[in-house]
């Protein structure tokens, strides 16, 4: 694999650039730049055939002495999240095996290197300071539109997509996916949404996409319930997937674990529970509907849905229908200010559309 880097990269790195450099597959070759945003530093690696982007945080020392094998480990992980297939992943990586430093030669891949290091600037809500391969920003900086030159656009990642079918002469994504049934637990209110996700996803993802498919702010604390199914057809509480440390401390009678990494799939024999929010309390069920081996696409979409989620805050089932009761009465003297409130909270219509397009987005 070649990495061209920039003068203040090779500072950082202390490595020495290689001074001839055979003509390489654009594919297998990548430019790089390090840039500081206030005390934190990311490294960014842009590919020279189609300017997929790959963004890694924070390294110290140690993570600089083994920068080939991070770049490998980031390749791994942002591919995996796309839901390339693990086969694809392996030969892209073998195939461009044993690393080759050279100094930028080519403004052009420089000036688009410099557009992504940019596009970082924006990425703030993908920022994720805990890790080194920062994967949520990549993606994102990959499915911005970027101009060719020729008064014409296109996504690095779609293209990313095209050239590694090219190589492997395959389909490029896993196609098992999942079709889901997410009902959220109200009386007297039908709220649900039927979601397809990829068979790949995991916990923290699911959390992403139940908060963007029912319109939640994500500004409250969450955790799964899973159930098991037993020989007689019986569901069992079997185990509890947190967002936080401290509720690893909590006693329930079942195992309690971080939800970071646990994907779906080996769950949904049984019964999930999502619970957002453990002041209103806020019940999603999750049941798997069908399976699919032909999906086209690798990130969910929502197929269908009924009803608007409850406001932020609204104060549990009794304050989300003192909430509705006032909002459909437009004598209420409080009309117009919960109306307005709600509006506030994020109190909106299902839209399908606007859902999806959202949810593209993660």
């Amino acid at each position: 694999m070649l990495i061209q880097c920039t003068k203040k990269l090779f500072e950082e790195l202390k490595v020495a650039p290689v001074n001839e450099v055979e003509e390489r597959n654009p594919l297998l070759a990548w430019h790089a730049n390090v840039l500081k945003i206030g005390r934190h530093k990311f490294t960014v690696l842009v590919n020279d055939q189609n300017r997929y982007a790959i963004v890694l945080y924070g390294l110290k020392a140690k993570d600089k002495k083994k920068i080939d094998g991070l770049i490998v480990k980031a390749i791994r992980e942002v591919f995996r999240a796309e839901s390339i297939k693990e086969e694809i992943i392996e030969d892209y990586l073998e195939s461009s095996s044993g690393f080759t430093f050279a100094k930028t030669k080519d403004r052009k891949l420089v000036s688009r290197l410099n557009k992504a290091c940019e596009a970082v600037h924006f990425a703030e809500d993908y920022w994720e300071p805990d890790a080194i391969v920062q994967v949520k920003m990549s993606k994102w900086i990959s499915s911005t539109l970027v101009g060719d030159g020729k008064n014409d656009y296109f996504q690095p990642n779609e293209a990313m997509y095209k050239d590694l079918e090219k190589m492997s002469g395959q389909t490029v994504f896993d196609r098992e996916a999942f079709v889901l049934k997410v009902t959220l637990d109200l009386d007297g209110h039908s709220v649900w949404r039927r979601i397809r996700i990829p068979a790949n996803l995991t916990f923290p993802e699911l959390h992403e996409v139940l908060q963007t498919a029912f319109a939640w702010h994500d500004s409250h604390l969450h955790e799964f319930t899973i159930y098991e199914k037993g020989e007689d057809g019986s569901l069992k509480r079997s185990l509890e997937l947190v967002c936080e440390e401290e509720a690893l401390t909590h006693e329930g009678g079942v195992p309690v674990k971080m939800e970071t990494d646990y994907q779906v799939k080996p769950f949904l024999s049984g019964k999930i529970e999502y619970t957002y929010d453990f002041g209103d309390n806020w019940v999603h069920i999750i049941e798997l509907e069908q399976v699919l081996d032909d999906a086209t696409v690798n990130y969910p979409i929502c197929v269908d849905g009924e009803g608007s989620a409850p406001p932020e805050d609204v104060g549990a089932e009794p304050g989300y229908d003192q909430f509705l009761s006032i909002i459909k009465d437009s004598s209420h003297p409080d009309h117009l200010e919960m109306k307005e409130w709600g509006e506030m909270q994020g109190y909106e219509e299902f839209n399908i559309k606007e859902i999806n397009w959202r949810l593209k987005m993660l």
